[in-house]
């Protein structure tokens, strides 16, 4: 009780000494604080980007090898075709000198006036939907699901020869009529209407992503023609914010049998699919299980988020480079300034004070118990600092939210690009999809026990520095500094 007493007397005696360690530590703790909590919105935002590109929960993702070209390119002297495997098929013809003729069951017209209207599948071999099933089942696998992913291109040609083709496009998934844990509609929530149900699996209805029924006019009850079918839509999904959805989705079976009919270079796609979400049992089996994936699949392209994030540019990559090097720098470095500027202070105030504690040992105070209390002032200060940093951690943290741009990253990916594309460059484009995420730092409990560590371990730091001073202190010589 007297310990508690005599340290309030001290540190009240004593309080702008006391305030200045304390601000000191607070410093160096507050900004190791707002490092943190910045890098954590980095990683958050990679996440985001990963989550966009891959899916939410997804660890790994499977897709098809691209096969070689089946058909003539730009600049061939041969007309270039898209052929269905059906008889019933529609095709479109351009003729070297550009004109475009639709033909259905071999009667040709002139496309002029017309509007030709696809759902393409990627220019990627197709997947086995058997194989889902297959890598569900592997060890260390939590879940898998199966996705076709198309899109719906329409050309609109000119009644006359003075204008250009119109072309409008928008992305359409084939998905399960039940819920996983991943895949493209895991983190979705729906804001009116509903999802699939079982009974929707060969039926002509849709789920629209928010964001495309906005900007299309569409709400629950309106049709939409895909591949020159009209879906009613059923149901209006929101995602989270960082994602990039496709517009539209359909049910597996009904988009495996729309897409047959296209016959994208690939072949037909009935009882396929063209990418495989898998989520892991654990971050530490993704290894394992991406191995294991690569040698039942080995035609196949086996891909893991982690080396997806090393190919990730932008400013989300800047951002993660200057927190894990300058910011963690700069952060050691005003460490070791608060630190040593804390050891100073204490060590001068030791000396001050040289008088006192030779008083207290000639009065029979062991050199330990002076220590003890010197260690003590030094703990609370400590304590102080401590709060404080935290403080100035949580107001670093909130002006970086207030100020900071939303980051973007661009990764590559293999996506459909138009229709004038496919049939020009005899596939799909291959480019490069950027997402844009809000940079949010937290601080979690693990930052908050980290600055609570740090405080205490530089007041401590302080406080031995300052009992090595008193340990060889003699009471003789303290004395006869006593006025």
């Amino acid at each position: 009780m007297f310990f508690i007493t005599y340290l309030r007397r001290e540190l009240r005696c004593r309080m702008r000494q006391a305030v200045f360690i304390a601000l000191g530590l607070a410093l160096g703790v507050g900004l190791v604080v707002t490092v943190a909590a910045a890098s954590a919105g980095v990683n958050k935002a990679q996440s985001g980007v990963l989550s966009a590109l891959y899916g939410v929960g997804t660890d790994i993702t499977v897709t098809g090898n691209a096969p070689p070209p089946h058909y003539s390119s730009a600049g061939s002297t041969q007309p270039a075709k898209v052929t269905p495997p059906s008889k019933n098929g529609q095709t479109l013809q351009i003729s070297p000198g550009g004109g475009a003729q639709i033909c259905d069951n071999g009667h040709c017209v002139n496309a002029a006036g017309r509007t030709y209207d696809r759902l393409i599948p990627p220019y990627q071999e197709p997947i086995s939907a058997s194989t889902v099933a297959v890598v569900a089942r592997l060890h260390d696998v939590a879940a898998a699901a199966g996705v076709l992913t198309l899109v719906d291109s329409a050309i609109t040609y000119p009644a006359n020869s003075a204008g250009s083709p119109q072309l409008a496009t928008f992305t359409v998934d084939g998905v399960g009529t039940g819920h996983t844990p991943v895949g493209p509609l895991a983190a979705a929530t729906i804001s009116s209407g509903h999802f699939f149900t079982a009974a929707d699996s060969h039926a002509d209805v849709a789920v629209v992503d928010s964001g495309y029924a906005a900007s299309s006019n569409l709400k629950t009850g309106s049709t939409i023609t895909i591949n020159q079918v009209r879906f009613t839509v059923i149901g209006i999904d929101t995602q989270p914010q960082e994602t990039s959805p496709p517009d539209v989705y359909i049910a597996l079976a009904r988009a495996q049998t729309l897409a047959t009919a296209t016959k994208n270079l690939g072949g037909s796609v009935a009882n396929t699919v063209n990418l495989i979400y898998v989520a892991a049992a654990s971050a530490a089996d993704i290894p394992v299980v991406q191995h294991e994936i690569s040698r039942r699949l080995p035609g196949d392209i086996v891909t893991a988020a982690g080396s997806l994030a090393s190919q990730v540019t932008g400013s989300v990559s800047t951002a993660a480079r200057l927190t894990s090097d300058l910011g963690k720098w700069v952060s050691v470095l005003v460490l070791i300034a608060a630190f040593a500027v804390a050891s100073l202070l204490t060590m001068a105030a030791v000396a001050r004070r040289a008088a006192e504690f030779g008083t207290l040992k000639a009065l029979g105070w062991p050199t330990r118990r002076i220590i003890a209390q010197v260690l003590g002032e030094s703990l609370a200060t400590g304590i102080a600092g401590a709060a404080a940093g935290i403080g100035l951690g949580f107001a670093g943290a909130a002006i970086i939210a207030a100020v900071a741009p939303r980051l973007s990253a661009t990764a590559p990916s293999s996506t459909i690009g138009s229709m004038q594309q496919v049939i020009q460059a005899g596939g799909t484009a291959l480019g490069n999809r950027t997402v844009v995420v809000p940079l949010s730092p937290s601080i979690t409990i693990g930052v908050i026990v980290l600055a609570v560590i740090l405080a205490m371990a530089g007041s401590l730091l302080a406080g031995a520095l300052g009992s090595w001073r008193i340990a060889r202190l003699r009471p003789a010589g303290a004395l006869a500094l006593v006025a």
